[in-house]
């Protein structure tokens, strides 16, 4: 699978200091995963995130290639959310992910999951719970 990073994205990344050499995902923001604690039926399929990874998550086997050289994955039912063109535009100051269908997410999120401890199911659900009634 094919993602354009563009220019000014690569540019953009480069001026937030994310590490171009990590292992990065991009996966859903919507609670689907256990790098999100975002919930809501509103959320499903509908926000994304670039996520830093101190080492490769085994459930991302999907190779991204693309043209800035980034280490970046996404897992097979990520994938099923992903079409054809696949890029990340720098748009209205911030990240946007896009594909031949349009915008997927306007505001794609980069998170540094290198130095995170993972939450229990029980300590996401819950963030999810209240999270959920402030997003819908």
């Amino acid at each position: 699978m094919k993602i354009n990073i563009k220019e000014e994205t690569q540019t953009y990344l480069a001026n937030k200091n994310v590490p171009t050499n990590a292992k990065m995902i991009l996966t859903t923001d919507d609670g689907s995963n256990k790098y999100s604690s975002l919930g809501g039926s509103c959320a499903i399929g509908d926000k994304f995130q670039i996520v830093i990874l101190k080492d490769a998550d085994p459930n991302y086997t999907i190779p991204l290639e693309n043209d800035a050289g980034l280490d970046l994955s996404t897992s097979p039912s990520d994938a099923d959310l992903l079409g054809n063109g696949l890029n990340i535009a720098v748009w209205h100051n911030a990240l946007a992910l896009k594909d031949n269908s349009g915008i997927l997410d306007g505001s794609l999120a980069v998170v540094d999951w290198r130095n995170v401890k993972p939450e229990t199911a029980e300590e996401r659900r819950d963030k999810m719970i209240k999270l959920g009634d402030q997003i819908c």
